[in-house]
């Protein structure tokens, strides 16, 4: 009763400040968004959460398009986080065109070139590089249309758990999206795009435009459809990265599951 009504508008910001400096446990951290990247602490301890249903031991999570690196950073100490509570063990992986920016190459209307050119959001690769925990963190520089088979073939151990796609252009979304592809993925993957709130986005082009052309090309073996439910129970449900969560469904894993739990007698939920 007491924390319902810590949640009520007049006394939630309050709360949420008070809680930063508590000894909190995870969920507490998840529901109250004690993270720079709270759109990453939901999708990484969800994934976590799903690595145990299916029995996994491990994970890996990622960031498509770091850029200066503080959401890397940041998922990385949400990655050894949740891994300490969780004790599933959880590799981080970086995309980056480095040093180099937007690739010089950006195609017609559906990479929005009204809004990127080429050479935005460039890295400081070596001072990144200075900050990574490289027992837990890969950064990998170079196109996407590449550097994802790079990582498939030479790095890709446990399965993708988590992903944030922030990449800007549609063709390097799109060649991202190959990911689920080329890799092994739990059947429910917590997704975060974002760059779908602009008042120039629209659903032929950007991020929008990928996940399009991907559910209509995988119809039969995978969707990436809206994270329902996701503001129920939460302090702060109008927060605008709620909006940006999505989540890719693979159906043969679903059915493995399904398949697993039937075998060995084991409730749905």
């Amino acid at each position: 009763m007491l924390m319902r009504l810590l949640a009520e508008p007049p006394f939630r910001i309050l709360t949420r400040a008070a809680l930063k400096y508590l000894p909190t446990s995870l969920d507490t951290k998840v529901k109250w968004e004690l993270s720079t990247r709270p759109a990453y602490l939901l999708g990484v301890y969800e994934a976590a959460k799903q690595a145990k249903r299916e029995g996994r031991i491990g994970i890996e999570v990622i960031e498509f398009g770091v850029a200066g690196g503080t959401g890397l950073l940041e998922l990385q100490r949400i990655a050894e986080m949740v891994e300490r509570e969780t004790g599933v063990f959880i590799k981080v992986i970086g995309f980056d065109m480095g040093n180099e920016g937007l690739p010089s190459f950006i195609g017609d209307h559906r990479d929005h070139p009204d809004q990127w050119k080429p050479g935005d959001f460039k890295m400081d690769e070596a001072a990144l590089r200075a900050k990574l925990d490289h027992t837990r963190t890969t950064l990998l520089i170079g196109n996407v249309s590449e550097t994802v088979f790079q990582y498939a073939r030479d790095i890709h151990e446990n399965s993708v758990g988590f992903i944030s796609f922030d990449m800007d252009l549609y063709s390097s979304t799109r060649d991202a999206l190959k990911i689920f592809s080329c890799t092994d993925v739990l059947a429910h993957v917590p997704l975060y795009f974002d760059d779908i709130e602009f008042i120039f986005n629209y659903s032929e082009a950007g991020e929008l435009a990928a996940i399009e052309e991907y559910n209509g090309t995988h119809w039969e073996t995978a969707c990436i459809d809206q994270w329902y439910g996701i503001k129920e129970g939460r302090p702060f449900p109008e927060r605008g990265f709620l909006e940006k969560m999505r989540v890719h469904h693979s159906f043969s894993d679903i059915e493995n599951i399904a398949l697993h739990r039937e075998s060995v007698h084991l409730p749905l939920s």
